[in-house]
């Protein structure tokens, strides 16, 4: 097993970009019988009203580029049976959108998720294994690996399942120090520098007065930066407004 890990590492760590990472995975998983990937990741894994948060970064291989208004414009993310089950698992897990299979994913094969199933069944995304990833900062992805529709006996096989494991953690962990910017940024309305420095610090116990000779600026434009931060973040008011900040990782304390 330790030489397994190693060989895997070394797979990818001769990757320069989160492409070729992304790359590397699709080449890893089509040993196991695998022919497309879905690779995805946000800082946070739920919205603030308990549904699960669209990821900031989606990576595609052998899959329609419409996925991404689908999941994002469209909301399907919130809805796909694989990411509700992945969001309250930390295995990996084999899944088939066939309501009679029986695999965990049955469960979450619901009414209100038939749109995101009928574009799956239509592309032919009928069965796959998925991979949880939590992170211990409250990062989250998942690695999904699919296979063809009369490869369900490739795809419940323990083995392979452990392996896809191994191989998307390893993955992961290289792609990880490959995003940029923006993959560490929820998908909510970003906020101004000055607009978190001010929340930073009414979260700390400042008042607006406070803040105001912290970072030497008037009163007025204190509570004017609070009043913006808050409408963006769609909070009632300043301390909701932490809350939510802190929530979305948009300010440390």
């Amino acid at each position: 097993m330790l030489d397994e890990i190693g060989a895997i590492r070394q797979r990818f760590g001769g990757c320069q970009t989160l492409d070729d990472c992304v790359d590397e995975a699709l080449a890893a998983v089509h040993q196991f019988g695998f022919h497309r990937l879905v690779y995805d990741y946000t800082p946070v894994t739920l919205d603030i009203d308990g549904t699960l948060m669209l990821p900031s970064l989606l990576m595609l291989r052998n899959v329609d580029e419409d996925m991404r208004l689908y999941w994002f414009d469209q909301g399907y993310y919130r809805i796909d049976p694989t990411q509700r089950l992945a969001a309250q698992t930390s295995t990996p897990f084999f899944w088939d959108l066939d309501r009679k299979s029986e695999t965990d994913i049955r469960a979450f094969l619901v009414d209100d998720a038939e749109p995101a199933v009928r574009y799956l069944r239509d592309r032919d995304q009928t069965t796959g294994v998925t991979v949880p990833i939590h992170m211990p900062g409250g990062g989250y992805a998942t690695v999904t690996a699919i296979c063809n529709a009369g490869d369900l006996e490739l795809g419940r096989d323990a083995g392979s399942i452990a392996r896809l494991g191994l191989i998307a953690h390893i993955f992961h962990e290289n792609a990880y120090a490959k995003f940029d910017a923006t993959a560490h940024k929820v998908r909510v309305a970003s906020l101004s520098r000055r607009e978190r420095e001010c929340l930073r610090l009414c979260a700390e116990g400042y008042s607006a007065k406070q803040i105001a000779r912290v970072i030497g600026r008037s009163e007025p434009t204190v509570v004017m930066h609070l009043s913006a931060a808050a409408k963006k973040l769609g909070a009632r008011n300043r301390t909701q407004a932490v809350v939510r900040a802190l929530h979305y990782r948009l300010i440390d304390l």
